[in-house]
């Protein structure tokens, strides 16, 4: 692969106008205003494929959003991989965070700018790319499969049946993932575990209509007070999750693998400066790194209710809402889980309000072996472009639907993360090194290169 360095430097600027082409796109999955974009980015990515050199590529309709699917088969009785991706974003919200336009793409500094330049088209773009370059130099010794689904942001809802109809279609050796992130640029690393997630909405209800605060406040029970006071209930002040029997499927690690997970490098004052606070706040008796990454968690991600609006209303407010989520462990259940909360939460309320709890969506952690011929085909790829053994890492995000491959499929994932933790990914002003976005462009072709090699 002497020539890849070359053959990156010279489509340099095409790659990144199909990076931009993307990107443009508001496929935001969670709104139904960008129904008609989550069409236009799929076709797009149709597009990509055929254009980097796959025998076919379709777009496939769903009870949601569509799938795309590419393939080229170079021989039947070759290895197959295939490769994974998500084409929707989150929303961009607040706008006036942002320091440039959030869909259109900008560079400032060595970095993309824009909704979606590192999650995941970026990354994702990284694959296909790779991919064009061993097929134009007639270097592909692996058949590839793409899978490109518009509804990871919001659980993958629809892909679990999409697997299953389309099992055979599907087959694949290995599933290859770059929705992940490294330790550092100098550090190069292997996510081996995901945390899984049960994401839900509390609607909290006392008078049956907003009432004057003067009037009736102090008799009756204010809905956001009340669920202000039962969210801050769920942790308790050695920040465990106080819901009854939530920890009994949490699987223990073992000394030796947490003293594996501190050799990590990790610098804590450097990761407090990075989002400017003072101090860090877990769970009782575990460093950052493993509060993110081995242990489950609780968060509160939107509280609203009353007026916001400007100026002042003085109104006790008849509902207040919230949505939160859950990061789970390996051996948690998601659905257990979220009947957990709800039980529990139900049981909390007092008889001056009335609460419902709905869920949205989860998934299963997951593990990935790390003795297996793809993630050794990885380890070597990294090396061959770092000069380094990556590390194996737990990462505290969440994709749902890898371990639904695993289950569905009975094909096993690595994760082949570029982005990093600074790249502020679902937040304002999202970014991607350019770098990094090139790099794995240059390492993946070696992934191929080693996986196809090696014996199952």
């Amino acid at each position: 692969m002497n020539d890849l360095k070359q053959y990156i430097e010279a489509n340099k600027e095409r790659f990144l106008e199909e990076l931009f082409s993307l990107i443009r796109i508001p496929s935001v999955s969670s709104k139904s205003e960008n129904k008609p974009d989550m069409l236009k980015c799929a076709e797009r990515w149709k597009e990509l494929f055929l254009a980097a050199g796959c025998d076919k590529a379709e777009v496939y309709p769903t009870d949601g959003a569509p799938v795309v699917y590419g393939e080229k088969i170079v021989d039947k009785n070759a290895k197959t991989v295939l490769v994974y991706g998500h084409y929707d974003v989150m929303p961009a919200e607040p706008l006036e965070l942002w320091k440039t336009s959030p869909f259109e793409p900008t560079i400032v500094d060595g970095r993309i700018y824009g909704r979606g330049a590192n999650d995941d088209k970026g990354q994702a773009l990284m694959h296909a790319k790779a991919f064009e370059y061993l097929l134009k130099t007639n270097q592909l010794t692996c058949n590839v499969k793409f899978m490109m689904e518009g509804e990871e942001e919001v659980g993958s809802k629809h892909l679990y049946a999409f697997c299953e109809k389309y099992k055979e279609m599907l087959k694949a050796d290995v599933i290859l993932v770059s929705d992940t992130s490294m330790i550092d640029s100098e550090t190069p690393s292997i996510t081996v575990g995901l945390r899984g997630l049960t994401y839900l909405e509390v609607e909290v209800t006392g008078p049956n209509r907003d009432l004057h605060s003067g009037l009736f406040g102090g008799a009756v029970a204010n809905p956001i007070n009340i669920l202000c006071k039962m969210v801050a209930s769920i942790t308790d002040e050695k920040n465990r999750i106080t819901i009854p029997h939530f920890y009994d499927d949490v699987l223990t690690i073992s000394e030796e693998e947490r003293a594996l997970m501190a050799k990590a490098p990790f610098n804590v004052e450097e990761y407090k400066k990075a989002i400017d606070v003072e101090e860090l706040c877990g769970e009782e008796g575990f460093t950052p790194m493993e509060h993110v990454g081995i242990r489950p968690s609780f968060d509160l991600c939107g509280i609203w209710g009353g007026y916001t609006g400007e100026g002042t209303k003085t109104v006790l407010p008849s509902k207040a809402f919230a949505k939160l989520s859950m990061r789970i462990v390996p051996n948690q259940d998601p659905d257990k889980i979220s009947a957990l909360f709800k039980a529990h939460f139900e049981s909390i309320a007092p008889k001056c309000v009335k609460v419902e709890v709905r869920p949205h969506h989860g998934g299963n952690a997951y593990v990935s072996p790390i003795d297996m011929p793809a993630y050794k085909a990885a380890e070597k790829a990294f090396e061959a472009t770092y000069g380094k053994t990556p590390i194996p890492t737990r990462s505290g995000g969440s994709i749902p639907i890898i371990a639904g491959f695993d289950k569905i499929l009975g094909t096993k994932s690595i994760l082949l993360g570029f982005g990093l933790e600074s790249d502020a990914i679902h937040s304002p002003n999202e970014s991607y090194r350019l770098d990094h976005f090139f790099k794995g462009i240059e390492t993946i072709p070696y992934f191929y290169k080693y996986f196809g090699e090696m014996k199952a």
